[in-house]
């Protein structure tokens, strides 16, 4: 494929270019800034709009960079290019199957604050150990088991 105007790749930049960004680590998560986000098939405005996300403080999975765009991955392994400044480093989460409970606090053995049924979406506030301290819409807090939401590695500490 030849753009003009551009460099001359297909959907992928070559892994050379791919180091060209941020210099923040790769993969990490990020959450999407707008309630509309426009996933594109390579790194630029020339490359056409494969889909458009419409879920603002969803998570997403930087998995590439080049210049001011970022190779995004959903929780549901969707992924696509889109500008960096419709991306914040603001943590969220998504419960990606099943129900989770969101503890009082962090042990399993507490009360459940709610029920959180699969594609609650929320904001992380902290993550230690087995546990994230979370904020879900109507400024409900609690505890949720780490391995429940999809939008923090295993063992990543989040302050």
């Amino acid at each position: 494929m030849v753009l003009l105007g551009g460099p001359v790749w297909g959907a992928e930049p070559p892994a050379s270019a791919q180091r060209k960004g941020s210099g923040l680590p790769i993969p990490r998560f990020a959450t999407l800034k707008s309630d509309e986000v426009n996933v594109r098939t390579g790194p630029g405005t020339r490359y056409p709009v494969d889909w458009v996300f419409k879920r603002k403080g969803m998570p997403v999975e930087i998995v590439a960079e080049y210049e001011n765009w970022r190779k995004i991955r959903d929780w549901q392994g969707a992924s696509g290019w889109v500008y960096q400044g419709l991306l914040t480093g603001k943590r969220s989460f998504v419960v990606p199957s099943k129900t989770a409970n969101l503890y009082k606090t962090p042990a399993a053995a507490a009360d459940v604050v709610a029920k959180l049924e699969p594609e609650v979406m929320g904001e992380i506030r902290s993550c230690t150990g087995d546990w994230c301290r979370v904020r879900v819409t109507g400024g409900v807090t609690g505890w949720l088991a780490r391995t429940e939401i999809w939008g923090v590695y295993k063992s990543e500490p989040v302050n």
